[in-house]
């Protein structure tokens, strides 16, 4: 059962990573809604702050409220797109770090579970091999600390909470995950330990791969 919660983003200015005529890529802190939420008081979210400063730039894809790191807005319709059709077709490379509850064993590996939503519970997600749809995530340990791990995680899919759900079915819990961690794994965290740390792209214009690099802030 998820508790109580009250939405309070943080109010630190927009961190802007790299703008040009087609592309807009910002550090979203953990806490803020990439998008409006349903509620008036849910309004406030990194799609907003944005369009304060640039006025024409189009969402592309979004993070959970709780992870943070690089998002990539289009600044006009044609970017949006080129971009929109590169996520679509997986040409788009993403690398998150995740600090993980526990000592993962191999140095390398992969989650291949299919995913569904937990309609009584949701916004969680569930694994579900008869409905689920597919979902692949590929890990790499970073390092090993007394009690937790440090991973790359390379998403080869995009689902709702697919990090989040692939490490709690391998034993591995993000920290601080409020909706699928429980007790120490919870609470050693004040933040989901989950962050987009790399993004790798063609340029709408020209076509160059282009890569954008977000250290985690933890």
């Amino acid at each position: 059962m998820i508790g109580p919660f009250t939405y309070a983003p943080p109010t630190a200015p927009l961190d802007v990573i790299h703008a040009d005529g087609a592309l807009l890529l910002v550090n979203k802190p953990a806490g803020l809604l990439s998008v409006p939420g349903k509620a008036v008081e849910h309004a406030d979210c990194l799609e907003s702050r944005v369009r304060e400063v640039y006025p024409q730039a189009l969402l592309v894809h979004r993070l959970d409220m709780d992870t943070s790191g690089i998002m990539v807005f289009a600044m006009n319709r044609k970017a949006q797109r080129h971009l929109g059709l590169q996520f679509e077709r997986r040409h788009v490379a993403k690398t998150y770090v995740a600090d993980v509850w526990g000592q993962v064993g191999p140095d390398k590996g992969e989650v291949d579970l299919p995913l569904i939503t937990d309609w009584p519970n949701r916004p969680l997600q569930m694994v579900c091999h008869e409905r689920g749809r597919p979902a692949l995530t590929r890990w790499r340990v970073v390092a090993r600390q007394e009690g937790w791990t440090r991973l790359h995680l390379f998403p080869h899919t995009g689902r709702s909470h697919q990090l989040r759900v692939h490490m709690r079915e391998i034993g591995h819990p993000i920290l601080g995950d409020r909706f699928y961690a429980t007790g120490d794994a919870l609470n050693v965290r004040d933040r989901l330990a989950l962050h987009a740390e790399m993004l790798e792209m063609y340029h709408p214009d020209d076509g160059r791969r282009m890569r954008f690099v977000c250290p985690q802030p933890w």
